[in-house]
């Protein structure tokens, strides 16, 4: 299949809702980023979260990549709120939690890019609609909508000994029904972690192998819709030493069934998660010459939910109201070595009620909204949020004010976590994180342009971070604890132009984020910043493109910076014949070496990487 060339901008593109679940949408007065199918394609990178780095904001904890970094570090932070791995974000695929039932970490190698439709990005909680893990917003993820006899094949290879190879198909019959599914599976020897002038003789190479894929099926109707879905996950990771290793398995299946009334739509989902993680953990000794086994982890974990919605749309007034629930059992079961035994978890049953609203008055429509939520540590959160949007040609304005929380994880409860030479103890006496905030912006939006501003500022109550308790060069001990409030404040910028066949982006966030002690929240870089060219030729694209972080620290003390840093990427992708594509791409083609982490010694990030190779997508007859 051919790329798809840029569409240019037009006024009534100004994105003005999120969609919570196939037909149910929930209008929000916020900052909404959509990124297309032919945007996913344009920007390199293995997995979904590398290619929505250039989103600014959008970060996985101590900037690393899903390609190398540990699963439980893959959480994401928006806008300057990521103290710590854990997710504050929501990640829905088509209305289903993606987010780990353990950890709130994102397994992100369980989504294949190419085969998305869409991806929205709503940064901030301007929504009561979402519940916990919502807290800097939410993402939802969109399988491509099933064609009459696709499929799909690829392969690739790549520097690091790189291999990937995926298949895919959908098909819809009578009108009625449709099914649909892909599979892929991916190794690299992945790359050192540890840059080479602290290596030593325990050091290798940080890969990666992963088996992904799923099915679904769906039935049709001019009224009514019902999808079944399921997929599945099976991943190895080497984490830098031959003793430091991990693997994932996971499986979920989930329905979905919607009844349109007209005016008025009903919705119904439901899934069930089961998933085990399992990690080895060790001591580098001195000189990183030798390691010591310290501790065998296994974490089955399960979560069991649904939710229902109702939304009545008219010309003036809409109205989405609802319910969620889910309950979650996990335990984190620790060998130590040489001889003993450690258990903590539980069982955790949140649940929680609805009601979001809008009225359109002349050119302004007024957004309210409010959650009732039970946390399941004994605790309730009343989450209410206010806003509204005025728009008189191609230009809107918009503001919200809201409340939102988010519960600690089973894993920050009960689970002890360990970084090289650096250890991370949880705490069961953590409560909720709050967040107060709000954020005011102005789109302009012509026919080949598009330019948004956004000012936001938000308050965070009961921080959970990871504090420092011994600090030394051979050794980092911290536990996770309520620290003191935080505040985060800044400025987004997206500028859009198109002009013939070339299109360029440019996005830009600052964010000051700071303890009440005055000392900087750790993992958030003040600036943040991409730049993209793309060219759209009749059967090639091809994309240019780079990326930049401010200084950030590893630490709450902010005795550890992590320097700034930019890295470049290229994408280009050439129509063979009709459904045939050739592609390459490089990341971080400068071969940039920049730090993500500090665990006594500090991480390293990826290096130059490239792959090439082909794809199919077109109809088998």
């Amino acid at each position: 299949m051919a790329q798809e060339p840029a569409q240019p901008a037009r006024t009534q593109a100004v994105p003005s809702s999120i969609t919570v679940v196939e037909k149910v949408s929930a209008e929000t007065p916020a900052s909404l980023a959509i990124v297309g199918k032919a945007e996913l394609r344009r920007i390199p990178g293995v997995n979904v979260d590398d290619r929505l780095r250039m989103i600014p904001g959008f970060s996985l904890f101590r900037r690393s990549s899903s390609l190398a970094a540990h699963p439980t570090t893959q959480g994401i932070s928006l806008r300057g709120i990521g103290t710590s791995g854990a997710s504050r974000t929501l990640v829905l695929w088509d209305g289903i939690p993606l987010n780990d039932p353990f950890g709130g970490w994102v397994y992100w190698t369980r989504v294949n890019p190419e085969e998305l439709g869409r991806v929205e990005v709503l940064r901030g909680a301007s929504t009561s609609v979402f519940g916990d893990r919502a807290l800097t917003g939410a993402i939802a993820l969109f399988s491509r909508e099933p064609e009459p006899r696709r499929v799909t094949g690829s392969y690739e290879f790549g520097s690091r000994n790189t291999h990937a190879a995926g298949a895919g198909f959908s098909h819809p019959w009578s009108s009625k029904y449709a099914i649909s599914g892909q599979g892929r599976a991916f190794t690299t020897n992945g790359y050192y972690i540890v840059p080479e002038a602290n290596r030593g003789r325990v050091d290798k190479e940080a890969g990666v192998r992963f088996a992904a894929g799923d099915v679904r099926f769906d039935v049709l109707g001019a009224r009514q819709r019902l999808f079944v879905k399921t997929d599945m996950l099976v991943e190895e990771r080497e984490n830098g030493t031959p003793m430091q290793r991990n693997s994932s398995s996971m499986g979920n299946a989930g329905a979905n069934w919607s009844r349109d009334f007209g005016k008025d739509t009903v919705s119904l989902l439901g899934y069930h998660t089961r998933a085990e993680f399992r990690s080895a953990f060790s001591t580098i000794l001195a000189n990183r010459a030798t390691e010591r086994a310290t501790l065998n982890q296994s974490v089955p974990a399960d979560a069991t939910g649904g939710a229902a919605y109702w939304r009545h749309s008219g010309s003036r007034f809409n109205s989405l109201i609802g319910g969620d629930a889910q309950r979650v059992e996990g335990w984190s079961i620790d060998s130590l070595v040489p001889t003993g035994k450690r258990i903590g978890g539980g069982t955790v049953l949140q649940h929680g009620t609805f009601a979001q609203a809008d009225a359109k008055l002349g050119p302004v429509r007024l957004f309210a909204g409010a959650r009732h939520h039970f946390t399941g540590q004994d605790r309730q959160f009343f989450s209410p949020s206010l806003g509204a949007t005025a728009g008189k040609g191609r230009w809107r304005a918009r503001g919200s004010s809201y409340r939102s929380f988010r519960a600690p994880t089973l894993n920050e409860l009960y689970r002890e976590f360990v970084a090289g030479n650096a250890t991370t103890r949880p705490n069961d006496r953590l409560r909720p994180e709050s967040i107060f905030g709000g954020e005011g912006g102005l789109d302009f939006v012509a026919e080949n342009s598009r330019v948004s501003f956004t000012g936001f500022h938000n308050s965070v109550k009961d921080v959970i971070t990871n504090v420092t308790l011994i600090s030394t060069p051979a050794q980092i001990v911290r536990q996770r604890r309520n620290a003191a409030e935080a505040t985060s404040r800044g400025v987004e910028a997206d500028f859009r132009h198109r002009r013939g066949a070339w299109q360029g982006e440019l996005s830009y966030l600052f964010a000051s984020s700071r303890f009440t002690t005055g000392l900087r929240v750790p993992q958030v870089p003040r600036h943040q910043g991409s730049a993209q060219l793309t060219w759209n030729g009749r059967k090639t694209f091809a994309t240019a493109g780079v990326r930049s972080h401010a200084l950030q620290f590893e630490d709450d003390l902010n005795r550890l910076p992590l320097p700034g840093y930019a890295t470049a990427h290229i994408t280009v992708r050439h129509e063979l014949r009709r459904g045939l594509s050739a592609m390459a791409a490089f990341e971080n083609l400068l071969n940039r070496e920049y730090w993500v982490g500090f665990t006594t010694l500090p991480a390293s990030g990826p290096p130059r990487l490239w792959r090439a190779g082909l794809r199919w997508d077109g109809r088998l007859f």
